[in-house]
């Protein structure tokens, strides 16, 4: 057969060299980091005699895999706080922070504290009566 590697049922791409970017993120990021998380996550799991979990960043084909799409519409002081926010987390995590993933963790937080989401609806002019 043409075109075909010898020992076709070996891995064809077993010496093809890994890619420097994940070129299905939204924000694209060193293999080598994504490989040491996962392999500092797999060793932690394995010492403490637990199944590994694969966190969703790794275990995922991109930003949008496993997602809804929900509109979202922000004040411009909102996206400028967005905006400050994903870069200083991109510093913390010295690298880049997909802006889906540091949406739907802003989400998650705001649920797991309702009262002081309350507390800014209510600056929004919520609960307010005019009897």
């Amino acid at each position: 057969m043409t075109g075909m590697k010898e020992g076709a049922g070996d891995d064809p791409f077993a010496d093809d060299p890994t890619p420097d970017t994940d070129s299905n993120s939204d924000a694209a990021e060193p293999v080598e980091a994504d490989n040491a998380s996962a392999e500092s996550a797999a060793s932690s799991a394995s010492e403490s005699g637990q199944p590994m979990q694969i966190p969703y960043k790794f275990r995922r084909d991109g930003v949008q895999d496993g997602r809804d799409r929900v509109p979202l519409f922000l004040q411009p002081e909102t996206k400028n706080a967005e905006r400050d926010a994903l870069r200083e987390l991109e510093g913390r995590f010295n690298g880049n922070v997909s802006l889906t993933d540091l949406r739907e963790a802003l989400m998650i937080v705001g649920l797991d504290h309702l009262n002081e989401v309350e507390t800014e609806l209510e600056e929004w002019g919520y609960g307010m009566t005019f009897d």
